[in-house]
């Protein structure tokens, strides 16, 4: 392992840890929209993480449009919608909503689609949730808020994550700093086998079925389950580990 794949993995570990309890575990909304979820946001905003928990916890599915600072190719769709920039912005088109604010989207979230009103962990107090959340940012040195050159690909691709991963967060970060859009598969952990790494899963739990829908379809693409996992639809490319993706991503989408 070399060493900057070394500091993603043991600083995003470490992000882990200052919010333990949020963006790990899943308990699926019990109505899940028919038309996509769309979300104007940016990687290290901790408003934005704090929604993106929200979505790994409900078990639903976004499309991610990154806004990093400084990009053009989506920051200014948000201003010309909700009159400003800020983030994240959520547009749902299923109902016609569209909220700033993450604590009003996480409660939006809930109610719509979750049946029921956030959990515990949601009833502490707005700014500790921003100030843990913003530590997780600074843990991880700026990355995923500043843009940098790329080219846009023809159709969003397809990443499955759980916010607290801590392989999938430098992924998630690339491709907001890249400004490419794609869709998120939030394939959080429901069950014991959920946690055991994929090689100690296919030891231990031999006739393992995911009982998330997200993951089920993971496994009936690739015949495994893995996070995270990038699928390039504009290529037919389809990759585990974040080190790989991270270097395909520079290598077809690099200005």
């Amino acid at each position: 392992m070399s060493l900057a794949s070394t500091f993603d993995v043991l600083t995003a570990t470490a992000a882990i840890g200052i919010r333990p309890w949020a963006g790990v575990n899943t308990q699926p909304a019990v109505q899940k929209p028919e038309k996509m979820l769309m979300l104007y946001e940016f990687e290290g905003c901790p408003f934005c993480r704090l929604v993106r928990e929200a979505l790994t916890e409900l078990d639903l599915e976004v499309l991610i449009l990154p806004c990093p600072k400084g990009g053009e190719r989506f920051r200014p769709e948000v201003a010309v919608r909700g009159g400003m920039t800020q983030f994240p912005y959520l547009v749902d088109p299923n109902t016609g909503i569209e909220l700033y604010e993450s604590l009003d989207i996480v409660e939006y979230l809930f109610e719509a689609y979750g049946g029921r009103r956030p959990g515990l962990a949601w009833q502490i107090p707005q700014p500790f949730q921003v100030l843990s959340a913003a530590a997780v940012g600074a843990v991880r040195a700026g990355r995923g808020i500043y843009s940098r050159p790329s080219t846009r690909p023809e159709e969003p691709l397809e990443l499955w994550s759980f916010e607290a991963s801590p392989f999938a967060r430098p992924v998630r970060e690339l491709l907001c700093e890249m400004e490419i859009p794609y869709v998120l598969h939030n394939a959080g952990r429901s069950a014991l086998q959920d946690w055991a790494p994929p090689p100690l899963r296919e030891r231990l739990f031999p006739d393992y079925e995911p009982s998330l829908e997200s993951r089920r379809e993971l496994k009936e693409r690739t015949g495994a389950v893995g996070i995270p996992y990038l699928f390039d639809p504009n290529t037919e490319e389809g990759l585990f580990e974040s080190q790989d993706i991270l270097a395909y991503l520079k290598e077809t989408y690099s200005a």
